[in-house]
């Protein structure tokens, strides 16, 4: 009597099947109990909440400050990173704040690092966000995003170059450090030396932080008249003064001139130099030699390096390198350069400020064209007497608010007399709705605008919340604060938060927070700020209004 070797029973035959079934969609992510399904099951009831009638957003509370202000992931940080405020709660929640830093310790730059999922980690602190600062001495600098605290550092090099710039070339996964253009002084100049280095370029890997390596943008290998270089997506992206953009395959160049790999933290003894790779005052060893120019990838010439890459099949988006071309777009074909068809877009608006065109950052592979009183959202298809060639096509437009508008030539006064002007408004002049900001929220798929009347020195905004599939307004929110064109503006829209950070002249900065709230009773108070009553507080030595 073998009972381990009898044959199935039919009983047990669709529960072992079950069990493989709920196997394999476990190791393509559907699992009911994880904490993806939660999260996207909430930002959809979020979704749901934001979208009814009843729910609006009121302003909570306000700050200014002195210095710039930044905003990451529910985080606001002033006074050079050194103050850090919670805007998730009603009232403002200093999260950290630390001594005023000496000049020396100014921060250039910082991004925000989340810890990656699934994967086993050294230390207990990279499993929380993290900031990346990089200060005016060439210190790379980890920092709790909550606490301040420094949690690692990192000496990247002496005087010879001044790093200032940080970016993702893979987001949350590989970080180029960028320093400003090296540039001889006005006396070794008129001496006759000459500076062959242009950039240097920094290059991490992240969350465990390691040394990949760093490398020279050379003039004698790239050419006299390189302005700037970037790092995105595996891709060298080198642009020149007469417009030329040049593609080079970055991790090709890694792989084929790295001369030696150092880690962070070990002693080397390399072309003269000994010390502690990473620590002051050797720093980061230039491990990475382009000895000879690298293959060339692809090449466009660009009104201003104007240059764009996305879609599906891939194109790109420049504007041809003559003057008299601004404000019209060329999309063509990665593959073979073909311009496609409806391919030429051009807003045909007299305007002070250009309009402006992207790929759409969702990943779909369409096109966001933004002008003064419009907004056009563009998608590529094939032809369909061609299948080899693909075509422009408007999918929706948002169009701004102008009904109220009278723009009349001829006015009669009244004594009878005839008045005409002698110039027409134009389409982006203050007293006009105009488009100033379009921006994609893509935890909710939400597409949002900001439009600004300005009349006299009274300027009205409002941020409106739009379907991101078929353009449909959804909400539209009054931003109660003046608006005035002529300072610099930026507006965050994360969950349930709208940020408004605005720069007045003379470095004076203000931070506006709004939240949603749910209460069909305070509508008024929401919409009307004269009729709200505001409370001054004093938190950590700085002054706060909120309701």
């Amino acid at each position: 009597m073998c009972p381990q070797t009898a044959a199935p029973t039919a009983s047990r035959v669709p529960r072992d099947h079950n069990v493989y079934r709920f196997l394999t969609r476990r190791a393509h992510g559907f699992y009911a109990r994880d904490a993806g399904v939660s999260h996207r099951k909430n930002l959809r009831l979020l979704r749901k909440i934001l979208c009814q009638e009843s729910t609006k957003f009121k302003n909570v509370w306000t700050t200014h400050s002195a210095s710039p202000i930044a905003y990451e992931r529910g985080r606001i940080y002033l006074d050079n990173y050194q103050c850090c405020i919670s805007s998730i709660a009603q009232e403002p929640r200093i999260l950290y704040q630390k001594p005023k830093c000496s000049k020396s310790e100014k921060i250039e730059d910082a991004l925000l690092l989340e810890c990656p999922l699934g994967e086993m980690l050294p230390s207990p602190s990279d499993y929380k966000s993290s900031l990346i600062v990089l200060t005016v001495r060439n210190w790379l600098l980890r920092l709790s995003a909550d606490s301040g605290e420094v949690l690692e550092k990192i000496y990247l090099a002496d005087s010879y170059c001044k790093f200032r710039y940080l970016s993702w070339d893979t987001p949350q996964e590989v970080m180029v450090v960028k320093s400003a253009q090296n540039k001889l002084p006005a006396a070794a100049r008129q001496a006759g030396i000459q500076e062959s280095v242009l950039f240097y370029l920094a290059v991490f890997q992240v969350l465990p932080l390691s040394f990949i390596g760093m490398l020279e943008i050379n003039k004698k290998i790239f050419g006299n008249s390189v302005t700037d270089v970037a790092v995105s997506n595996g891709i060298l992206i080198v642009m020149y003064s007469m417009g030329l953009v040049r593609l080079y395959n970055f991790h090709a160049i890694l792989e084929q001139f790295m001369e030696q790999p150092f880690d962070l933290g070990h002693e080397f003894n390399w072309n003269g130099q000994a010390g502690v790779v990473g620590k002051y005052p050797f720093g980061l060893p230039r491990n990475i030699k382009i000895t000879d120019t690298p293959p060339l990838l692809f090449e466009a010439s660009s009104l201003e390096n104007a240059f764009q890459i996305g879609g599906y099949p891939w194109h790109y988006i420049i504007t041809p390198n003559k003057k008299k071309h601004k404000g019209i777009f060329h999309i063509c074909s990665l593959k073979d350069n073909a311009l496609a068809k409806n391919g030429i877009q051009e807003m045909k608006c007299c305007s002070l400020e250009p309009d402006w065109i992207y790929f759409h950052p969702d990943m779909s592979g369409r096109i966001i064209h933004v002008g003064p009183n419009l907004i056009k959202v563009l998608k590529l298809k094939e032809v369909k007497s061609n299948k080899e060639q693909m075509e422009v096509a408007e999918e929706f437009t948002i169009v701004a608010n102008r009904e109220n508008c009278v723009n009349n030539t001829v006015t009669v006064t009244a004594s009878g007399r005839v008045v005409k002007k002698r110039f027409n408004l134009l389409d982006d002049d203050p007293e006009q709705e105009t488009f100033k900001i379009v921006d994609y929220e893509d935890e909710l798929d939400f597409l949002s605008t900001v439009a600004v009347t300005q009349i006299g020195a009274d300027g009205r905004a409002h941020f409106d919340i739009h379907c991101n599939e078929y353009g449909l307004l959804l909400k539209s929110i009054p931003l109660l604060e003046s608006w005035d064109v002529t300072y610099s503006h930026e507006v965050y829209f994360d969950k349930d938060l709208v940020l408004h950070i605005e720069q007045k002249p003379n470095r004076r900065f203000s931070c506006y927070v709004y939240q949603m709230v749910c209460d069909a009773a305070k509508d008024d108070e929401c919409s009307n700020r004269d009729k709200t009553e505001r409370v001054f507080c004093e938190k950590g030595g700085r002054i706060f209004e909120y309701t």
